[in-house]
């Protein structure tokens, strides 16, 4: 009996050492870079032994799947990314938790825009831009100019040498072409990522290939969060990077998961993010963050932008709300008019600069209609402003759990963007090219 006794202790001590061992780590899903999230991994423990930092790294679409599947018994932690509408959607699902913030002396918004969320699910943690990075070896080689704006990026002297992600792949991706609908409106503002985009050797498959492309001189010019280019000029490449007048300054954010497994771990983490040692940590070259204590611009470089003093002038108060409400939509517009179809948007528009270069200075007026609907056809939003804001079309998107009813309605739609893209891009190459033959 004795002996039995004496086994049972010990596998409750076992289960019990199994239990603290367990509870000592911290599951974080996060989309940023390995330069990032080692440089807090490593710190993090260095000051909290015993609590291990698992990362688990996904662009933030996947991420915000993982979340909602991950059963109740096995949630992650913390959730870790740039993009605040990608918060909203699961702060609207219930998926975070209630977070207090450690640091009282982060400014209530930025500009017009909340730091931390009004509701308590999640916090600024820092500020990020939007904006252009480029080679400046690449430029020079290949004669292009310095651009300052997201319309430069639109002219046909770019034409292959831009690079961008899909924001179906990258939230940071998402927060650019959000900030562009936003600050041009939805017809423009379609028009000009379009073109943008037609102009872009690549759709990467994640928002980093963007800046090491850039870095590497594979791609001259490209749309990025600010840390990429930052960074990027932090560890010496021969880059730039510029901030567009169009752009907003909004959160980057943390939170922790509702059902958390390691919730006081996850709330330690945080709180270290928020401390002046983890916000004085964004300073490190290979990170380049914005920092959201103003306090800790006191130890930034020399040069390096600071967004409460002015030195950055975003024109476009980002509405996160309005964001959130057509989060799926704009993917799905942007992947199936350009993701799906980049090489006949590219065709496109290659026929449209060759048909344009020779009829410069040739006053042929049914040569330039012809160019001018070729333009309307390649560069004209598939889904108009009207329809954006259709409560019933952007419902079906809202509901992540769709039933068959809504996933079939949901796929003719796509199909019907996909064909019509083709067959637009198509019929633009068409009249592009009965345009050049009228040339003389």
């Amino acid at each position: 009996m004795k002996s039995l006794q004496l086994a049972l202790g010990a596998i409750v001590l076992c289960c019990a050492a199994n239990v603290t061992l367990a509870q000592q780590q911290v599951v974080i899903v996060t989309s940023f870079p390995k330069e990032l999230t080692e440089a807090y991994k490593k710190a993090f423990e260095a000051k909290n032994p015993g609590i291990k930092v698992e990362i688990l790294n996904k662009p933030t679409p996947a991420g915000v799947a993982y979340i909602r599947e991950a059963p109740a018994s096995n949630k992650p932690d913390v959730f870790w990314v740039s993009a605040p509408d990608a918060f909203e959607v699961l702060a609207g699902e219930k998926l975070l938790a209630k977070i207090e913030s450690p640091a009282k002396e982060v400014p209530t918004k930025i500009g017009n825009y909340p730091i931390n969320d009004p509701q308590g699910f999640y916090l600024g943690q820092a500020l990020a831009g939007y904006g252009i990075m480029w080679n400046t070896r690449y430029t020079k080689a290949n004669k292009l100019p310095d651009p300052k704006e997201w319309a430069d990026l639109t002219k046909p002297v770019y034409f292959s040498h831009v690079a961008m992600s899909s924001p179906s792949r990258s939230g940071t991706t998402h927060l650019t072409v959000e900030t562009i609908l936003q600050g041009e409106g939805w017809a423009k503002g379609w028009r000009q990522m379009l073109m943008i985009a037609a102009n872009s050797a690549a759709i990467t498959e994640r928002s980093f290939g963007v800046p090491d492309g850039v870095n590497n001189g594979q791609y001259g010019i490209g749309l990025v969060i600010d840390f990429f280019g930052l960074a990027g000029k932090a560890s010496k490449f021969p880059v730039e990077f510029v901030y567009p007048s169009v752009t907003a300054i909004v959160p980057a954010n943390i939170g922790i998961v509702a059902g958390a497994k390691n919730a006081e771990n996850a709330k330690k983490f945080v709180n270290y993010t928020m401390s002046p040692e983890g916000q004085e940590l964004l300073f490190d070259p290979a990170i380049s963050r914005l920092p959201v204590l103003p306090s800790a611009y006191k130890k930034a470089p020399a040069g390096f932008p600071n967004p409460f003093t002015g030195t950055i002038k975003p024109k476009v108060n980002f509405d996160s709300d309005l964001a959130e409400s057509r989060y799926y939509v704009v993917s799905s517009i942007f992947d199936q008019t350009i993701t799906f179809k980049h090489k006949d948007l590219i065709a496109a528009a290659k026929a449209i600069n060759e048909a344009a270069a020779k009829l410069a200075n040739k006053h042929n007026a049914q040569a330039q209609q012809l160019l001018t609907d070729a333009r309307d056809l390649a560069f004209s939003p598939i889904v108009s402003e009207e329809k954006s804001k259709d409560k019933e079309f952007l419902a079906l998107y809202r509901n992540t759990k769709r039933d068959a009813e809504k996933t079939k309605q949901t796929t003719a739609l796509e199909e019907y963007w996909s064909n019509t893209a083709r067959k637009n891009y198509a019929r633009a190459v068409e009249l592009a090219s009965q345009a050049a033959a009228l040339a003389k």
